[in-house]
């Protein structure tokens, strides 16, 4: 028996999968691969200093995606790492990793903050509002098909 999507299903995820794709196009056109774009946005968020796990926790990317994209900036002089507690890597923009993020970073999240305030204020926390209560069931159901 063939189970079909829902149209609203269907197009809740063609949504997805434009916003990924736009985001992918916005990461080749400045030269970056989508896991090195992440890296540098989330130094552009969090400040240099920040750890590999907070990025892989924040933005829900394994270590292991991380830690090759921080090889690739580190060995390319964007960025250094410094030990701190125990394991933990603190990860810090060179001056050429800031001026590659003021260049092909600022001007992406400079973008999202136009669009999203194109919005009007009560749009845009129904919009955050639904997508917590969407992303908060689909990660209780996902763990309790994991025990099946």
């Amino acid at each position: 028996m063939k189970q079909q999507q829902s149209r609203e299903v269907k197009e809740f995820n063609r949504l997805y999968k434009e916003l990924d794709d736009i985001y992918h196009e916005i990461s080749v056109k400045a030269g970056l691969s989508d896991s090195t774009f992440l890296i540098l946005y989330a130094l552009a968020d969090f400040g240099s200093g920040c750890l590999q796990k907070d990025i892989a926790d924040s933005y829900s990317v394994s270590r292991q995606t991380i830690n090759s994209a921080i090889k690739k900036l580190e060995s390319q002089g964007y960025l250094t790492l410094t030990r701190g507690h125990g394991r933990d890597m603190h990860l810090s923009l060179t001056e050429a990793g800031e001026a590659l993020v003021k260049e092909k970073i600022y001007p992406v999240i400079m973008m999202e903050n136009y669009v999203f305030e194109k919005m009007p204020p009560e749009e845009r926390q129904s919009m955050l509002q639904l997508t917590r209560k969407y992303v908060a069931t689909y990660r209780k159901i996902a763990a309790d098909l994991k025990q099946i």
